[in-house]
């Protein structure tokens, strides 16, 4: 029955990219990635080895360790750290996934079934916990210590942000400002760590390590944004859309909506968002309501300034074929089609 049901999702016909990510530059680089990856996240454990194998099957687009290894070879020759580095940026990417489906009771994953979906609550937080410990011994067995700091904070921001989602969906009353913060934390905490994490391993500079830093982090703040605009998407984008309302998070395009439009839109909005979340017809009016109010084009305004400080930020380094391939990592952020 279960191999059934997969087979059946399988089927599922995707959006395509609509544009191409630059792995051409580090090709050989990525299969050596591949390898390492799919060694550090072996189990002798029967049961877990199954799914982690599921897991690595069932990867996405790989950005993260792509950041990592074209950070890294931006600023000199990739190495073992390195790969080390992108090996541990996934595996603690691929635990926050796993616990997200269990914290959100998500059933899909990359248009798939969740690990959730597979093997439920209690095995996914096991699942969770071993891949980041499994990241943690890599680093620790190697030294990588500036490394493991690194991706360490990235944790405890990613923790930090996603409490104080979870807070201030209880009211509803959320300021742009602290919005912004959440996903800084929530989000691009791990992107600028795995920018960082590459350009310290080949640079051992703290000045490069912390300007790379900081690109990842206004790269991660445009993806953040860009994904919420998924969620007031009409075409299918991989994800089911009305999601984040259903959820009560309040994303930038929803925030600019209720703090610009009337009271008694505003009051409408709140209603249906704490009430009648689960009501599609009533989601739908939401969207409809954020969309001709102006929050999409203004979360896409602010999407836009953040790829271009990131890009500012890049363009201090000297022109090459590598920075040209972080541009198009940029590019691909803001202009994905999921």
């Amino acid at each position: 029955m279960l191999l059934s049901l997969t087979f059946i999702f399988l089927r599922r016909k995707l959006p395509t990219l609509g544009m191409n990510l630059p792995a051409d530059l580090i090709k050989e680089e990525l299969k050596i990635f591949e390898a390492r990856f799919k060694d550090a996240a072996k189990s002798q454990a029967p049961l877990l080895d199954r799914i982690m194998r599921y897991i690595v099957k069932r990867k996405g687009k790989q950005l993260r360790p792509m950041f990592v290894l074209l950070s890294a070879k931006l600023c000199g020759e990739i190495n073992e750290p390195a790969y080390r580095a992108a090996s541990l940026v996934e595996l603690l990417h691929t635990a926050t996934l796993v616990h997200d489906d269990v914290v959100d009771d998500s059933m899909e994953r990359r248009g798939f079934f969740s690990t959730y979906a597979l093997w439920k609550a209690k095995a996914n937080v096991l699942i969770g916990d071993y891949l980041l410990a499994k990241g943690l011994l890599l680093s620790l067995d190697n030294n990588d210590y500036q490394v493991l700091h690194i991706l360490s904070d990235a944790v405890r921001k990613m923790s930090e942000g996603e409490l104080l989602q979870l807070e201030k969906a209880r009211s509803l009353n959320l300021k742009e400002e602290v919005y912004y913060e959440i996903i800084r934390n929530k989000t691009a905490s791990l992107l600028a760590s795995a920018c960082a994490a590459g350009a310290w391993s080949t640079s051992k500079d703290e000045a490069i390590t912390e300007r790379m830093r900081l690109f990842g982090e206004k790269t991660g703040m445009a993806f953040q944004i860009k994904d919420d605009l998924f969620d007031y998407a009409s075409e299918n984008v991989g994800k089911p859309t009305g999601n984040d309302i259903k959820e009560k998070k309040l994303t930038l395009p929803l925030i600019y909506t209720l703090n610009n439009t009337d009271k008694e839109t505003r009051r409408k909005i709140i209603y249906i968002i704490k009430n009648q979340n689960r009501d599609k017809e009533k989601v739908k009016w939401v969207i409809n309501k954020v969309q001709s109010r102006g929050g999409i084009d203004y979360a896409k305004g602010k999407m836009n300034e953040y790829k271009k400080e990131a890009l500012d930020l890049l363009h201090q380094f000297p022109d090459s074929p590598v920075r040209k391939g972080l541009e198009d990592m940029v590019l691909f952020v803001t202009d994905r089609k999921y």
